[in-house]
């Protein structure tokens, strides 16, 4: 009788798992790699600024090593960050994301930077309709904007 107890369990649970819709990650994209043509001090400044022009939250600032870390801080769905779909429907709303920068100098060919993110659902619903809800949380990808924005605002800074 246990046996057969077992089965139906396991029989049920597979028919409530085929309801529901599968929820497909977005492709996590590497690190963001690119230069600056400036000095490390120049950069460093630039980088600085173009964050507290954000106004972006930092928890570690370290010139010496090359490294500034955030808190995390908000941004919408679609715009900065992929969280993927449930089915066919894309996940809308907001994200957290969290990011560490390493900067360090090239050489006579300038400054080298690279920016890691990480992303997650904060507030999400599936498509247009319905309220916005703190879970599941999901993992989201960078679509790249906000890095390269922030990149374009620095090489515009290193110039003035």
């Amino acid at each position: 009788m246990r046996g057969h107890g077992i089965f139906v369990g396991a029989v049920v649970l597979g028919l409530l798992a085929g309801c529901g819709r599968p929820y497909v990650a977005p492709i996590l994209p590497p690190a963001h790699r690119d230069q600056v043509a400036a000095s490390y001090d120049a950069t460093w400044r630039a980088l600085i600024r173009a964050l507290a022009h954000e106004n972006v939250p930092l928890r570690a600032v370290a010139k010496d090593s090359g490294v500034i870390a955030s808190d995390d801080f908000p941004t919408p769905i679609g715009v900065y960050a992929d969280c993927g779909r449930v089915g066919e429907t894309r996940l809308e709303g907001e994200a957290l994301v969290t990011f560490t920068v390493f900067v360090h100098s090239v050489g006579t060919n300038g400054t080298e930077v690279q920016i890691n993110a990480k992303m997650r659902t904060q507030a999400h619903r599936k498509g247009s309709s319905g309220k916005l809800k703190p879970m599941p949380v999901y993992p989201c990808a960078s679509t790249g904007r906000w890095e390269s924005n922030l990149l374009d605002a620095v090489r515009w800074l290193v110039r003035e």
